[in-house]
């Protein structure tokens, strides 16, 4: 497999854009010409049919200039930063994205929101929406609140659970070296490693260090490869300083491709199930049995009863009518809210629930059916 393999048909492609290439050095603020570029990129994927999450950072260096720290930079001083780069990081995108035809939706995410189950289930709802609608998402870390984050540097790993959340076919670390080497690039006799298929120990001991503007190194690197590609999706390291950053790497450019490890699929089934018990479990119909083993998401007029305390994106069990286990997937209601429409159709739920609460109370998406493989 290669770059070209992957992208040769319409795939979703998440983005990752670090400080250092962003943000001018001397003067903190965006490369507003680079972007630009870079938005042409865009642009031309889309055109191609691929689907694109961008994940920047750049907001504390944005807004390092307009905070006074009395010469010692603090945890709040880098927070405040944030709140103040965050406007302009903002407009700089949807600037650019728009002159080339790309409307943008911003978003702002922490580590814990692609980890607890129910701001998964909000997060991947909302990013999924946006991307049917046609909208390019903006992705950055919420540093204003962050706490760990900001000081130890973990876009790259948020990008990579964006990836992952977003089953993506492939998440691209623009940076400021070509690729993955066996020893810090400026040394003499560095090896470039075009290939990896595997994070292992080897390869961690070759990591080398961060970079003057950005929170995370080759290490934070290897940790986003890590949870991308055991998730199912490739991860790409490439030159992000060059104009046309993207088509470059469309077009040959040196890069290290790191190969998934896992199936998309069986690696979401995994996350489903996960290590938490199942709060709750529904009763159906055999109906609603038959359309679960056919792949279909369940609805809640085949719902017949249902036990236990659960909210939306709780673990629960499905059961059939015997009381066998048909499988296991995320609420998409809080338990009072299925208890209520039990029985009732799509249009009944509307007039129930209000607008808008009309979607199925486990979607397929987020559903291990247990002959499609659960075990026992």
């Amino acid at each position: 497999m290669d770059l070209k393999d992957i992208v040769q048909k319409p795939c979703r492609i998440v983005v990752k854009i670090g400080s250092s290439l962003l943000v001018d050095q001397e003067n903190l603020c965006v490369r507003d010409a680079w972007l630009g570029k870079l938005s042409e990129d865009i642009a031309e994927f889309r055109k191609a049919g691929h689907q694109i999450i961008v994940v920047s950072s750049g907001a504390i260096a944005i807004g390092r200039g307009q905070i006074h720290d009395d010469g010692r930079w603090q945890l709040r001083h880098a927070q405040a930063a944030a709140a103040v780069g965050q406007i302009g990081l903002a407009g700089a995108w949807a600037g650019n994205l728009q002159k080339v035809g790309c409307p943008t939706g911003q978003i702002l995410l922490t580590l814990q929101d692609t980890e607890e189950r129910r701001r998964y289930l909000n997060a991947r709802d909302t990013l999924a929406t946006l991307l049917e609608s046609d909208v390019v998402p903006v992705i950055n870390e919420n540093d204003t609140i962050a706490t760990e984050e900001i000081r130890f540097g973990d876009n790259d790993r948020l990008a990579a659970r964006v990836a992952a959340m977003m089953e993506a076919d492939l998440l691209i670390l623009l940076s400021d070296v070509d690729g993955f080497y066996d020893r810090p690039p400026s040394e003499d006799g560095a090896k470039h490693i075009s290939l990896i298929a595997e994070v292992n120990q080897d390869i961690r001991a070759m990591a080398g260090v961060s970079g003057a503007l950005g929170s995370g190194g080759m290490a934070t690197k290897l940790d986003a490869a890590e949870i991308a590609c055991q998730a199912g999706s490739a991860m790409v390291i490439g030159l992000g300083m060059v104009n046309h950053p993207l088509h470059a790497l469309w077009q040959g450019a040196r890069h290290t491709l790191f190969l998934p490890t896992s199936d998309k699929r069986a690696a979401r089934r995994a996350w489903i199930q996960g290590s938490l018990a199942p709060k709750g479990s529904l009763l159906v119909d055999t109906g609603a049995a038959k359309a679960l083993l056919e792949g279909r998401s369940l609805l809640a007029v085949g719902i017949i009863s249902l036990e236990g305390q659960f909210r939306r994106g709780d673990s629960i069990e499905v059961q059939d009518e015997d009381g066998r286990l048909l499988g296991v997937g995320l609420a998409g209601y809080d338990a009072q809210d299925v208890q209520r429409i039990i029985g009732k159709n799509s249009h009944e739920i509307t007039d129930i629930l209000g607008p808008g609460q009309r979607g199925a109370v486990i979607h397929r998406d987020h559903l291990v059916v247990k002959s499609r493989g659960l075990d026992g």
